[in-house]
């Protein structure tokens, strides 16, 4: 069953909108950089309105561990995602299911890197651009290699026009998405997250 998280969430009404269109894991940015980016109070009240069973997630760049830690302690992070140059040994010290990010391009070996993350429960396959994040670009998915020894979680440029043809020619465990669902950076639309996860859905049981 085809996973859907909306990313970059920093309010309520947002939040509450992600839940009510179906989303099953919500992102909190902790990326000083990134415009989506949220301080402690804001992300822990963020993160209480999550209901049963979907998952929070914090979204890391090679941060320092006790600013991990000290994010997890304030925090009810489900799962971490690292999107930096972080690796194994860093992701699992601390203790938590964790997703490591991919930014792919012509030449990238992502059946090398995943075999890197023995311990991760997935990888994020995200399009390559300067610094961190996928800038919202797609890439070409005849990028991506069969017999990833992970589950892969698709992310970069999607949005509700694409999302469809997407899952239906990379078939992956989820889908990630932050810009194509915003009205501007960090403030998200009600109806793109609908249309979004409604297209999504609708490939996955196609």
């Amino acid at each position: 069953m085809l996973r859907i998280k909306i990313c970059g969430l920093t309010r309520e009404q947002d939040m509450r909108a992600a839940i009510d269109a179906g989303a099953d894991a919500l992102g909190l940015v902790f990326y000083p950089p990134s415009p989506r980016c949220v301080d402690l109070e804001q992300a822990a009240r963020l993160a209480r309105l999550a209901p049963p069973f979907v998952s929070v997630t914090g979204l890391f760049v090679n941060a320092e561990p006790q600013r991990v830690h000290a994010t997890l302690a304030a925090v009810p992070l489900h799962l971490l995602q690292f999107h930096g140059d972080e690796d194994e040994a860093y992701c699992r010290q601390f203790g938590r299911p964790y997703v490591k990010a991919a930014r792919m391009r012509p030449g990238f070996d992502l059946l090398q890197y995943a075999a890197a993350f023995p311990s991760a429960q997935a990888i994020l396959v995200d399009a390559f651009v300067a610094g961190y994040g996928g800038g919202g670009r797609a890439f070409d998915w005849n990028l991506l290699p069969s017999g990833l020894s992970k589950p892969l979680i698709l992310s970069g440029g999607l949005d509700a026009g694409n999302v469809g043809a997407a899952v239906a020619r990379v078939r992956p465990a989820a889908v990630d998405v932050s810009s194509g669902v915003e009205a501007a950076k960090g403030i998200k639309d009600a109806a793109k997250i609908r249309a979004f996860i409604a297209a999504a859905r609708a490939a996955a049981t196609d």
